[in-house]
């Protein structure tokens, strides 16, 4: 027998998607129109794709690094406020009925919101992260602290107050397929979502980059012996996942019109529990378990408004009476 056929190929795990297409399945009799079950659908997995990318800085930096990092919540309420005086700036092509000079717009945003957040995130690990690596407890609590302090210079710097942060022209309205009605700025976020998906995935399994990174997590002397300083490998994923949180703390802004000094802790709550229903780590868990989160509380909200305070709770909890550890558990947690 040769060497190859020895080592059996891992194969990959199709219940959890199942599951996604499973609750939608579910979901299609109890909402009974086809076309209300079709919008609702649409904004499920949108509101799902928002929160992905938001989650995925932490599950990157979670799952590369080891850091629990509960200051996350800054980086995103940094990249909403970057996003509202960059859209402020750029009015004009905000207000333009032109797609290109609105999506322009946007993009801009996005763009800064991202190169703040991965500079705060940089001074983050210098300052606050570096001293307590590999101590859980100290991450937690010095983080946290890391987190009110941000806060409290957010309203130094933009004021306590909420401020709105309007779609552009051409982004609002719906398209109307049939009866069916499906938020424009909420297609732009599926596709956003998906692009960062991919990115991420391709980066981790398909480049050096990522070869590296994954390597110095299981053996960081190994990869130091051979010339590759992990140091400065790790500090760049501490930044991409801080960028990542600024990107989508504008998508989420976007998808509340409004933004507050305590966005980030108001879905800090929310991205815990998606990477927790993923898998600690997990970057494939984390989308899953985000899409999942999403169409859960897009359905409830519409059948039961009251239960949707509770319902991705109840998921988390029924996912993990399923798998203790998580959709898509990763090997060494």
């Amino acid at each position: 027998m040769s060497a190859t056929a020895a080592i059996p190929k891992a194969s990959f795990d199709w219940r959890p998607p199942a599951l996604l297409a499973a609750l939608a399945l579910l979901a299609l009799p109890l909402v009974g129109a086809p076309s209300t079950w079709l919008t609702l659908t649409v904004a499920g997995i949108a509101m799902g794709l928002i929160v992905f990318v938001i989650a995925s800085g932490l599950t990157l930096v979670f799952g590369l690094m080891d850091v629990l990092n509960f200051g996350h919540g800054v980086f995103i309420a940094t990249g909403a406020f970057v996003a509202t005086s960059v859209m402020a700036g750029m009015g004009a092509w905000a207000a333009s009925p032109s797609f290109v000079l609105n999506l322009a717009a946007v993009f801009a945003a996005m763009a800064a919101a991202m190169a703040v957040a991965g500079a705060l995130g940089w001074a983050f690990e210098r300052v606050v992260v570096r001293p307590v690596y590999g101590q859980h407890l100290k991450q937690i609590l010095i983080t946290m602290g890391g987190m009110i302090v941000g806060e409290e210079l957010i309203k130094v710097i933009w004021g306590p107050l909420q401020m709105a942060l309007p779609l552009p022209e051409t982004l609002r309205g719906a398209f109307v397929i049939g009866d069916s009605a499906i938020e424009k700025y909420r297609v732009l976020a599926v596709v956003i979502g998906l692009a960062v998906f991919v990115a991420l995935l391709w980066t981790l399994n398909r480049t050096k980059l990522g070869l590296l990174v994954r390597a110095g997590v299981q053996d960081r002397e190994m990869v130091e012996s051979l010339g590759y300083r992990i140091k400065r490998l790790f500090v760049g994923v501490f930044v991409a996942g801080s960028a990542l949180a600024g990107l989508g703390g504008v998508m989420w802004g976007l998808y509340q019109q409004n933004v507050t000094p305590q966005i980030g802790a108001q879905v800090n709550v929310l991205i815990f529990i998606v990477i927790i229903i993923g898998g600690l780590g997990s970057t494939l868990g984390c989308f899953v378990g985000a899409l999942a989160v999403g169409l859960i509380a897009n359905y409830t909200g519409f059948l039961a408004p009251k239960v949707a305070l509770f319902s991705n709770i109840g998921l988390m909890v029924a996912v993990l009476l399923w798998r203790p550890r998580g959709l898509y558990p990763v090997t060494n947690r």
